[in-house]
């Protein structure tokens, strides 16, 4: 009987002591996370692969192929006077993209990985 009452009382002591290690978090942080995560989401964060740069007709020709060959991938189509550039992909590390630029350059050329947005690595 003592035992039961002993394992009872410990059993207590955890759920009142894990009930006040539990924090409540405001709305404040989960406005901030929820703002942080799309940022992060958006177009102006992460690297991307640049398949082409050149000749507006070429860029599209390049940007058709590449969309049959990995239809599941984003594309762009980027227009810098007097250049067409077609960018592929949305990756939040330089790594992913690296590791993407190895499988597009089995179909195309001259592909390199470039930052997006206000970032210069």
């Amino acid at each position: 009987m003592k035992n039961i009452l002993f394992i009872g009382a410990f059993l207590g002591a955890i759920t009142i002591t894990n009930a006040q290690n539990k924090t409540k978090i405001s709305d404040n942080v989960i406005h901030l996370l929820k703002k942080k995560k799309a940022y992060n989401k958006a177009d102006n964060f992460g690297f991307t692969v640049q398949i082409y740069n050149g000749y507006e007709r070429t860029a599209k020709s390049k940007r058709a192929k590449f969309q049959m060959l990995y239809p599941n991938v984003k594309t762009k189509l980027v227009y810098n006077e007097p250049d067409w550039k077609v960018q592929v992909g949305n990756y939040k590390s330089r790594l992913e993209a690296d590791r993407a630029m190895l499988l597009f350059k089995k179909e195309f050329s001259g592909i390199i990985v470039v930052p997006k947005g206000n970032k210069t690595f």
